[in-house]
């Protein structure tokens, strides 16, 4: 069982771990990509017409 991780190299920061108002996540961005990750379903629909 892995209890937790560390490395020197790590790119993660508690700063920018949130999906709240700030500079580096944009609420916009998740439209794209859950629009983007639904077409294949919506394909999957069209097909079974």
């Amino acid at each position: 069982m892995v209890l937790g991780r560390k490395s020197d190299l790590s790119i993660y920061s508690e700063d920018f771990a949130t999906f709240e108002d700030d500079a580096v996540y944009r609420q916009k961005d998740a439209e794209g990509f859950i629009r983007l990750n639904a077409l294949r379903l919506r394909i999957q629909k069209m097909m079974k017409k």
